[in-house]
């Protein structure tokens, strides 16, 4: 009995401790991060306008990773607002839903590694979203490579040549093609590749962790992901967001008419577009 007493005075004490040492780094960066607000805040763009201007256009979209974490939500923040009048999700596979809201998807089942064969796929789409990606863990480095940039890359193209105008990309913080780590050497290498191809407009999104209870986690991930959920508890930071936030930035943004062609989100800029929904 007194070991188990002591037990747990020693857990209460960690976990006092942890939560000093979060407040204490909060309070650090909260001094040190770049105070500037992120540039879609002081938008005043009344979104529900936004969304029922966009939806009389009747234009259709497709999305790339529809069974990933960011896939998952974005097409349920799509189908909610309800602003495409056709969305179609290109996939290896054919996914189960249920429920009517999901009544009238459209489903392309596509061979990654052939898909000039399924160029038809990704014809007649207004609209792209790209929410691809595999782990270098969980497909060695050369299967990181071919699903991240790879199958990126080639249904970006075939998007292009399909009459898709707007292509919005799911990237990382720190993505950069001169990297010397892998991961953000590849997600900066597809960015600048599709920038290339020319689309009318091009959104990619930085995000930072992905808060989200993740199916396939691994205990670092988990780790992770639990210490900035907590940490985003006493500080707005700029390292990690919750995955619905990058679905509504997502669909909040495509509904914009920016001057440019080409933009970068980075996390705070995502955090505070995913705030903006006309409901």
């Amino acid at each position: 009995m007194p070991v188990m007493k002591l037990l747990v005075t020693s857990l209460g004490k960690a976990t006092g401790f942890l939560t000093l040492i979060v407040i204490v780094i909060a309070a650090v960066l909260n001094y040190f991060d770049d105070s500037v607000p992120g540039k879609y805040t002081s938008m005043a763009d009344d979104m529900k306008t936004l969304e029922e201007n966009f939806k009389q256009q009747n234009k259709s979209c497709f999305i790339l990773g529809a069974s990933g974490e960011t896939g998952k939500v974005l097409l349920q923040e799509l189908l909610e607002r309800n602003v495409f009048s056709k969305i179609t999700l290109i996939g290896r596979r054919q996914l189960t839903f249920e429920g009517k809201a999901y009544e009238n998807l459209v489903q392309e089942v596509v061979d990654f590694e052939k898909l000039d064969d399924h160029a038809v796929a990704f014809q007649g789409h207004d609209v792209g979203y790209c929410c691809l990606g595999t782990t270098r863990a969980k497909a060695g480095v050369e299967g990181f490579i071919r699903v991240d940039h790879d199958y990126v890359l080639k249904s970006a193209e075939l998007a292009k040549a399909g009459g898709c105008t707007q292509f919005h990309l799911e990237s990382s913080r720190g993505a950069d093609k001169n990297s010397n780590f892998l991961y953000l050497k590849v997600k900066g290498q597809v960015e600048a590749d599709i920038e290339a191809l020319g689309f009318d407009r091009y959104a990619i999104y930085r995000p930072g962790v992905l808060l989200v209870d993740r199916q396939e986690s691994r205990p670092g991930e988990w780790l992770a992901r639990k210490f900035f959920g907590a940490f985003s508890a006493v500080y707005s930071t700029s390292m990690a967001i919750p995955i619905q936030a990058v679905a509504k930035a997502m669909v909040s943004n495509t509904l914009l008419q920016p001057e440019q062609k080409m933009e970068i989100l980075e996390n705070k800029d995502i955090t505070s577009l995913g705030k903006r929904t006309g409901k």
